[in-house]
């Protein structure tokens, strides 16, 4: 009995699922880095408060773009040359971007350097939890993939208190640093023993049209990416920009956008590591997800609801939206369980992207509406639409717990 205690133990803290967790640790931190000192970097341009919602909306999308085409990039590459090739290339390219952040001076440097960084944050998670599901026994995947996201996830904590010290061009700085040091530990790394068998095998690797060629296959792409719409819904509007609501609500006091995304990532981070054992006790992936969309459906009523309201109860709700949608982890896993080790990694690598390459989608719709219905509203039907195609998307989706990883696509 001790040795199997010990012997999970040591499979759910291995230096694949330790380094892979610090790796998303330090891409969290430069992916929310933009939401957490949006104000004050765009101020310090000299951007009014109505540029700075404008255009703070617009450098997001642009990131967001770059997220989406790197996810793509990133997953054939972790297909074709290795899961370790992207945890290297990845990071390089991002921690390079953050620091080259440090020196804009228009808005239009700005975005570009999102636009980069975007792309090669893209890779980070994709990579680290396909690695992790397979060299983690499928038993002990769900938590293992847990882990990495809900240790991962707390760098968004991090880059909130070194907001609050340092000026916004050298939290950046300390964002590129912290990536470049990331790649010292990655030497340890070893490479997943499923891809090395079928590294020289003559079957198509991290071919992205796959999963446009098999109707059943497309549809379980196009499900485990409609599954995860409510995430970035929840952070990129209701969250990152809970200034703006809180004066449409009526709050007197200022709200820190800041405070409210570091406290929607604590939120998510003990969410994505609950529902990893959730998942364990039900047996389901599934079912876990459907107890979490509750909870998120539950907060966005609450946060449309406060009117006459404070700024404490909006941090509060903010956590709490954080913490239902703390499923992060298990619908990247999923996305990874559904497909063979030939199409994993694009897979893993693509689907969490294309959810944040959602948000720009999301912004136009919340946006279009504003000049016939007011802030809120459009806000609230924007939410209440996003909830709807994932929850239909999820009843729709196929069970993958325990599911054995060994197989290719053909």
């Amino acid at each position: 009995m001790a040795n199997q205690i010990n012997n999970k133990a040591a499979s759910l803290f291995s230096i694949p699922v330790i380094v892979a967790a610090l790796g998303y640790f330090v891409d969290i931190y430069d992916l929310l880095l933009f939401l957490i000192v949006r104000v004050p970097s765009l101020k310090s341009l000299g951007l009014s408060e109505e540029m700075i919602s404008n255009n703070g909306m617009e450098i997001i999308s642009h990131q967001m773009w770059g997220l989406l085409i790197g996810g793509i990039v990133w997953g054939m590459m972790g297909d074709k040359k290795g899961r370790l090739s992207v945890l290297f290339g990845s990071i390089l390219l991002y921690s390079l971007a953050n620091i080259a952040n440090g020196f804009v001076n228009t808005i239009e440097q700005y975005s570009i350097c999102r636009f980069i960084a975007g792309i090669g944050l893209a890779g980070e998670l994709g990579a680290g939890i396909t690695l992790v599901s397979e060299l983690v026994p499928k038993e002990r995947r769900g938590i293992a993939t847990s882990l990495v996201a809900g240790i991962g996830l707390s760098g968004a904590v991090l880059a909130y208190f070194i907001s609050q010290h340092f000026d916004w061009r050298v939290c950046y700085y300390i964002g590129g640093g912290l990536g470049l040091t990331l790649l010292l530990l990655r030497v340890s790394v070893f490479e997943s023993g499923m891809f090395k068998t079928i590294q020289h095998a003559e079957v198509s690797k991290g071919n992205f049209l796959m999963f446009f060629t098999n109707g059943k296959r497309f549809k379980k792409y196009l499900l485990s990416i409609l599954i995860g719409l409510p995430t970035w819904y929840v952070i990129g509007i209701l969250v990152g920009f809970s200034k703006e609501f809180g004066t449409h609500f009526g709050i007197e006091e200022a709200i820190n956008p800041a405070k409210a995304v570091m406290l929607a990532y604590v939120a998510i981070s003990i969410g994505d590591i609950a529902i990893g054992f959730v998942s364990q006790a039900l047996r389901s992936r599934k079912k876990a997800l459907f107890i979490f969309y509750t909870i998120t459906v539950v907060a966005i009523i609450l946060y449309f609801n406060q009117s006459n309201g404070s700024a404490g109860q909006i941090y509060a709700l903010c956590a709490l939206l954080g913490f239902g949608t703390g499923f992060w982890a298990i619908f990247v896993t999923m996305a990874a369980e559904h497909f063979g080790t030939n199409l994993r990694a694009t897979a893993a690598t693509t689907v969490p992207n294309m959810v944040r390459g959602a948000l720009p989608l999301m912004v136009m719709m919340f946006k279009s509406m504003q000049p016939q219905l007011s802030y809120v509203t459009a806000a609230a039907i924007t939410g209440a639409v996003v909830m709807l195609i994932s929850i239909v998307a999820a009843f729709l989706t196929e069970e993958t717990f325990g599911k054995d990883l060994d197989f290719l696509e053909h």
